[in-house]
């Protein structure tokens, strides 16, 4: 067995697409109108659904039990810093953690879901188990 896809529930579908689509370069491959897209990193048809419920939809609340966040493995250390300067430069706040076994970037998309985008640390630093470690990422 193995992960399928993410379905994401949002308010404002093309709201969402950008974020995907334009900030971390998943591709379209089929969209039903304006109610559902879904995004492709390479062969599948999806690895993220995006369903629209319209602007009024509640956010569901922070200490609930659900979804923490999706995250995203990038292959270099280049690829993590470019990341973090396009998200930054689109407006959007990040925290930076280094796990021990991996270097990583926290953040919300539009409607409040959690992501996080990570550097696999792990064979570099000889450390097979995260043990809790969490300390500030260093720029």
């Amino acid at each position: 067995m193995k992960l399928g896809h993410v379905h994401l529930k949002v308010r404002n579908l093309d709201r969402a697409l950008g974020f995907y689509r334009d900030l971390l370069g998943l591709r379209v491959t089929e969209r039903l109108d304006d109610s559902m897209v879904f995004l492709s990193f390479g062969s599948a048809h999806h690895d993220i659904a995006l369903q629209a419920l319209g602007a009024n939809a509640p956010t569901p609340p922070e200490h609930a039990t659900g979804l923490y966040h999706t995250a995203f493995e990038v292959d270099s250390e280049d690829d993590l810093r470019t990341l973090a300067q396009r998200l930054t430069d689109a407006g959007h706040r990040l925290s930076g953690v280094d796990h021990g076994i991996s270097h990583a970037l926290y953040l919300s998309d539009p409607d409040g879901n959690g992501v996080e985008i990570y550097r696999d640390t792990r064979a570099e630093n000889g450390r097979p188990l995260w043990h809790g470690a969490s300390s500030r990422l260093k720029p």
